[in-house]
């Protein structure tokens, strides 16, 4: 894993016909070697090609959207702060304002994310190892480090809640069961006893309000840690959030139970009462006025941070359920922003890290879905936020939502639609397991039901388009494919036992493969040592099902480092942890018909660090769709590209 780093992008690779002499590699001292394309002399209408995006306002590098923003506090000036564990590109702390990016601090790991909080002049998160436990105090001018002080002896979510209160920051010490109450200096003051205590917020009386998730109440002291009243929203509610109105007296408390909604409280001086909600009963998982798992205006997914300017504006920060690869499950970057009235003013998005998606072919391309989210693509990049396909309530046990399970972070989805079925498998970075979902309208909507799972898969996965299931398993030197045979009652796939077919010695060791039922058409890509990696030989095999073992077409590639194939139509399709280029092979001739980075506005990414984070498929009128992971800025790339145009 090279999250560590960053690659400087030369404006010399080949989709304008050029060769790249040379690379730079910067942050680790390591460098790569030089690496040519092999298409200088294609026709120039071959190299058409046009590049757009999904999962992200925004394009480029300088202001795309953070990754996986799990906590929020919002200025008074409607300056919106969220903190993240991981964002690539040094925005582990997000700046934003008015549905834009203004700036970001933290680097790429400063925070924790679980907890952040302001005044005036500073931002307070919690921070992660080597200074886990610990709270930074960051300039809001200088947008730098200025101030480290423990707050606790915990690691990881250690510290759930920082609330600033003049020269006082309250803090909610999740691990140590406790509040403790530091100077903006960082001494600790007084603290009192508080069972796993989360988000914070104060009202005009100056009562500290303190969520417990894990009972659905709310509690409140004084200053002091004298308790008093107390908000029990009932055993299914888990309270997330918490904002304080002062001037209105009211408190709001995000709702990440079954409601997923804001529940609004009055009388907060005396007995609490619930006077209103804010948000669809239900969230995304309503499915009374929408679809079951389908997401929008004020259908929300799992409310994490709540905040106010001084004009009234309400910012509602959501996590997305399915998770990012650093944090285990927490989800992606969905703020929206709503007028006084409650009308939707803008929404930010982030939704892909290490993660892509696969076309629908129901609907000849115009649905995605990774392996959490689903997208819909009309023309224009964006979000294009369809649905959230988990149901952790329904299916608690969904592996995308499994803290324990190792493949971590599940954003990589592989789609099938065989006559209106729909199957998703989805998997993690460099994995070597693959969980199947599938879908019914009727009963679930959006969400994919969990299935069946394909285990210690080292040497290729592939789902083919009539939604069979072709695998290599560690160490059995063979390919097994399970055929689709047909759907259960409920839509769950039915596959037929394995059959095992020996890898040709030719290929070994096999790396990767794909299979083409038009034309019974074997890919298969080996040569390397490396597991994750793919060699440099790829063999194609007209006829597989029909005895073929002889390749037709042989590809060598020149670039090193290859690292996901993908096939559709008439091609092959590679992508390489060097370089951010998508080769393109003409499956007939083996040779390269182009080179893919960008030829527009559209950050492409550095490369591609996933085995499987690049998808193609070809469209009713010819046209290729290719997805790509870019990790970097947080979004899915889709290249269109129609051969000869």
């Amino acid at each position: 894993m090279k999250k560590k780093v960053i690659y400087a992008l030369l404006a010399c690779f080949a989709a304008m016909g050029t060769n790249c002499k040379k690379q730079i590699v910067a942050g680790n001292g390591h460098s790569k070697p030089a690496l040519t394309t092999g298409n200088q002399n294609l026709p120039a209408s071959v190299n058409d090609y046009t590049v757009t995006w999904f999962g992200n306002n925004f394009a480029d590098v300088t202001n795309h959207v953070g990754n996986a923003a799990r906590s929020m506090w919002v200025s008074p000036d409607g300056i919106v702060y969220t903190a993240s564990a991981w964002d690539e590109k040094s925005r582990n702390i997000g700046i934003y304002q008015n549905g834009v990016t203004i700036g970001a601090m933290g680097g790429t790991k400063d925070s924790q994310g679980s907890a952040i909080g302001g005044d005036s002049t500073s931002i307070y998160t919690a921070q992660q190892a080597p200074n886990a436990g610990y709270i930074g105090r960051y300039g809001r001018t200088t947008k730098t480090r200025n101030l480290l002080f423990k707050a606790s002896n915990g690691t990881g979510d250690a510290i759930r809640g920082i609330l600033v209160n003049g020269s006082e920051i309250f803090v909610s010490d999740f691990a140590g069961n406790r509040i403790g109450v530091y100077s903006n200096a960082g001494v600790l003051l007084r603290e009192w006893t508080v069972t796993e205590p989360g988000p914070l917020a104060m009202d005009s009386q100056s009562n500290l309000w303190v969520a417990q998730m894990s009972t659905g109440q709310v509690k409140s002291y004084s200053t002091a840690g004298v308790a008093g009243a107390v908000i029990d929203m009932g055993a299914n509610s888990r309270p997330s959030a918490l904002y304080c109105d002062k001037a209105a007296g009211l408190l709001y408390i995000g709702d990440q139970g079954p409601d997923q909604n804001i529940k609004i409280y009055s009388n907060l001086s005396a007995t609490p009462q619930l006077q209103s909600t804010f948000g669809v009963t239900g969230g995304y998982l309503e499915s009374t006025t929408g679809i079951r798992g389908q997401t929008g205006d004020k259908r929300f997914t799992r409310v994490v941070g709540i905040g106010k300017d001084n004009t009234g504006k309400l910012y509602v920060l959501n996590n997305p359920w399915g998770g990012s690869w650093d944090l285990g499950r927490n989800g992606a970057t969905d703020i929206h922003c709503y007028s006084t009235s409650g009308t939707l003013l803008w929404v930010l998005q982030a939704l892909n890290f290490e993660g892509n998606a696969g076309a629908d072919s129901g609907t000849d391309g115009a649905d995605f879905y990774s392996g959490n989210i689903f997208y819909t693509y009309s023309g224009t990049g964006g979000g294009r936020f369809k649905g959230n396909t988990i149901d952790p309530f329904r299916y608690p046990t969904d592996p995308r939502i499994n803290l324990a399970d190792p493949s971590r972070g599940l954003h990589f989805g592989h789609f099938a639609n065989v006559s209106g079925k729909r199957i998703l498998i989805a998997c993690g970075q460099n994995p070597d397991t693959f969980y199947s979902f599938y879908f019914n309208r009727n009963t679930d909507g959006y969400i994919g039901i969990p299935g069946d799972s394909f285990t210690k898969v080292r040497n290729g996965f592939a789902l083919d388009s009539l939604g069979g299931v072709w695998i290599s398993q560690d160490k059995t030197n063979a390919i097994q494919y399970y055929e689709l045979t047909g759907f259960a009652g409920s839509g769950k796939p039915i596959w037929a036992s394995p059959v095992s077919t020996a890898v040709p010695t030719s290929i070994a060791p096999l790396n990767r493969l794909a299979y083409l039922p038009n034309g019974d058409r074997m890919i298969l890509a080996g040569g390397s040592a490396d597991w994750t990696l793919i060699g440099n030989r790829i063999e194609v095999y007209n006829g597989w099902k029909a005895g073929n073992r002889t390749p037709n077409t042989v590809i060598t590639l020149t670039r090193g480092q290859a690292k996901s194939l993908t096939a559709s139509g008439n091609y092959v399709f590679v992508g390489y942890y060097a370089v951010p280029n998508i080769d393109i092979f003409d499956l007939a001739t083996g040779t390269l018909v182009l080179s893919m980075t960008t030829n527009n506005d559209v950050y492409v990414g550095n490369d591609v660090d996933s085995m499987y984070g690049i998808n193609a498929y070809r469209k009713s009128n010819g046209q290729y769709l290719v997805t790509k992971d870019d990790y970097n800025a947080n979004k899915v790339v889709l290249y269109q590209w129609t051969p000869g145009q």
